[in-house]
């Protein structure tokens, strides 16, 4: 018998455990030129998962591949998972590697620039939905 992805526990809508398989999952992204060329995979998410308030997804990058230079209200870490990469926040570099975890500020004006061998990481948002979260990219010079 399944159950449902939604219970009710003292008149409260409670959401029960899942998993997501994220080779399953669509790549998104890489057509906007105002993102980069990053694309990733939503896993968690309110508007596609019986979850809320968090948002998590895979980031992957091809060799050199970007993702832009922006805000958004809410703080986001990142952990490498593979390749590497440089995290250029409020103008520091910081680089990425599988097992390095990188915390964002909210507002905090950060891109990526992929190393040679592409780089992939998990992100997450303290967010329900990743549409919460309003990017904001920075002109270019």
């Amino acid at each position: 018998m399944e159950l449902p992805a939604v219970a009710e526990w003292e008149g409260a809508r409670v959401a029960r455990g899942f998993s997501v398989e994220a080779a399953s999952l669509p790549l998104e992204g890489g057509t906007d030129p105002a993102f980069g060329t990053v694309r990733w995979r939503t896993l968690v998410s309110a508007d596609r998962t019986p979850s809320s308030g968090m948002t998590l997804g895979l980031a992957e990058f091809g060799p050199f591949d970007t993702l832009e230079p922006h805000r958004h209200g809410p703080a986001e870490f990142y952990l490498g998972l593979d390749g590497a990469g440089i995290v250029t926040i409020d103008g520091a570099p910081h680089p990425i590697g599988p097992g390095t975890a990188v915390f964002i500020p909210p507002e905090a004006e950060h891109g990526v620039v992929a190393g040679p061998e592409g780089l992939r990481f998990a992100y997450g948002f303290p967010t329900a939905r990743f549409s919460e979260v309003d990017y904001r990219f920075s002109p270019r010079g």
